[in-house]
């Protein structure tokens, strides 16, 4: 039986090959290298926060607060990582959160179906966003055996809402998962400053351009006029959803109703009551609102308050020791972002591979050498404050 920790064996026994990694292995130097490699529109939309940007550094340092509690004379010789999530057996706790400019992050403009091959490949899951290159019909089949969950941003025209969903449904999403906090964009410095916004540049509007509701609220076919068509699309993205509208939400599909950018307790409490089938704490990275509060830290009462309902988390992970200290906090899954954009940009589909396999080796490892064997042994109680 492999282990996710056995990657450090192939790079160290490669080695004595003469063959080094093609991309660092620490996520502090693959960022720097991604930095180096995308035009500066790119790298302010995914790497740039909200305001000042508290919120994103906090997300990350928010980690450095905790400190796994090592256990000796277990036997860690065998460790089982996989997870059970909406009735499906998955290899390992992590998945891929939704970034909506991955269409853009690659030279040859397919980056969401390059994510889609890495999804394949290692079993990680993909959330696909509603804002794609190539639309969801192309990215799901590229999939493989490896479920995707599709993102939605809920428009205001509720007819493409529900195509969208019903779309994702027939392309084989096994998910829909709900951001509530993008209805309309935050306040980004880095990219005001360079007047980008790559959807009102006509980028990663597949989903909408290839959609027949979408296309029926134009007065000329895209071809014709795109610039129109961009046009409406800022028109009907965003709408502000309320409790009132969960019901509407949850008649849409049969498929598991996950709501993203659930924070507060009451709010998870309110979203089960409300028929929905996952939680996903999630501040977004930073992205849409400033404030200071990392994610990690609002994480235990979301996990409280949800009972034995999922709770998929994101913001700030860097690190598979961050893996390990969302999963200890209660996360049931924790999902990547920024990290496996900048193996996307060094190096396609492999660069995704190499992030999920470095993050999942960490994790693995700390759990092995700590003597914590499953999941299930990680909880609240392992883990120390290190203020």
């Amino acid at each position: 039986m492999r282990m996710f920790g056995d990657f450090e064996n192939e790079i160290y026994f490669d080695g004595l090959r003469g063959v080094v990694p093609k991309l660092p292995v620490d996520m502090a130097s693959l960022e720097k290298k991604a930095m180096a490699a995308w035009p500066d529109a790119i790298v302010s939309y995914v790497q740039g926060g909200c305001g000042n940007e508290r919120t994103q550094n906090s997300n990350v340092t928010a980690f450095h607060r905790w400190g796994l509690i090592p256990r000796m004379m277990v036997d860690c010789s065998k460790r089982d990582l996989s997870i059970e999530l909406f009735g499906m057996k998955l290899p390992s706790p992590i998945f891929m959160a939704p970034i909506g400019v991955l269409g853009i992050c690659t030279q040859d403009g397919h980056g969401d179906l390059a994510v889609a091959r890495a999804a394949a490949k290692t079993g990680v899951p993909m959330i696909a966003s509603t804002l794609s290159s190539d639309p969801m019909e192309a990215v799901a089949p590229e999939l493989g055996e490896t479920p995707g969950f599709f993102q939605l941003y809920t428009p205001n025209d509720r007819e493409i809402a529900a195509s969208l969903v019903h779309r994702a449904e027939a392309a084989g999403f096994k998910a829909i998962v709900v951001t509530l906090d993008t209805w309309v964009a935050g306040w980004r410095p880095r990219d005001l400053n360079q007047a980008n916004f790559p959807q009102l540049r006509g980028h990663c509007l597949a989903n909408y351009f290839s959609d027949p509701v979408f296309r029926s609220r134009l007065s000329k076919p895209i071809e014709q006029d795109p610039p129109a068509a961009v046009k409406r699309w800022t028109e009907i993205f965003g709408a502000s959803i309320t409790w009132n509208d969960l019901p509407w939400l949850r008649s849409l599909t049969k498929l598991p109703l996950l709501l993203k950018g659930i924070c507060h307790p009451d709010d998870a409490r309110r979203a089960i009551d409300g028929g929905v089938d996952g939680i996903y704490c999630s501040t977004h990275g930073g992205r849409q609102a400033n404030g200071g509060i990392g994610c990690l830290d609002l994480l235990p009462g979301v996990v409280q308050a949800a009972g034995r309902t999922p709770v998929l988390f994101d913001s700030g992970i860097r690190s598979g020791t961050d893996i390990v200290t969302a999963l200890a906090l209660g996360a049931t899954a924790v999902g990547i972002g920024r990290p496996y954009s900048w193996g996307l940009a060094l190096d396609g589909t492999n660069g995704v591979v190499h992030v999920i396999r470095c993050l999942l080796a960490e994790a693995d490892l700390l759990m092995a050498i700590d003597g914590y064997p499953t999941i299930s042994d990680l909880k609240p109680s392992a883990l120390m404050r290190v203020d």
